[in-house]
C-alpha cells in the first residue's frame, strides 16, 4: 500500500499543509493553526508527512509518529531550488511536497 505524501510547513501560529489526493490527483491546501494540527491528523488517515528540518520538526515528527503517520525530515537545502515564486509558508510547504517526490 502506498502511503499518500502531505507536506507541512512548520511556522510560530499558522502551519500550512500540501498533498495531492491520489484517487483524484486534485491539488490540496489547507492551513491549520498549531492547535489544530494533532487533532487533525489523528482524524486522518496514516501518510508520508514531509517537512523541513528544523528546531521544532523533531518534536512534531515525534508526536505524528505516536498517530501513526511515517515522518520524513528534509534538509532546507534540499527544498530551496523548488521555491518556484515568493518565499511565503504555502509555497514553502508546495516545495518540501515537490522536494519529498
Amino acid at each position: 500500500m502506498e502511503l499518500n505524501v502531505i507536506a507541512i510547513d512548520i511556522a510560530k501560529k499558522v502551519f500550512q499543509l500540501h498533498w495531492v489526493e491520489p484517487a483524484t490527483g486534485c491539488i490540496e491546501r489547507l492551513k491549520l493553526k498549531r492547535a489544530q494540527v494533532l487533532p487533525w491528523f489523528a482524524n486522518h488517515e496514516p501518510a508520508m508527512v514531509m517537512m523541513e528540518a528544523c528546531g521544532g520538526a523533531h518534536e512534531w515528527g515525534r508526536q505524528l509518529f505516536k498517530l501513526g503517520h511515517v515522518v520524513r525530515l528534509l534538509a532546507p537545502r534540499t527544498v530551496r531550488p523548488f521555491v518556484r515564486r515568493n518565499k511565503t509558508d504555502a509555497a514553502d510547504a508546495q516545495a518540501i511536497w515537490t522536494a519529498g517526490q
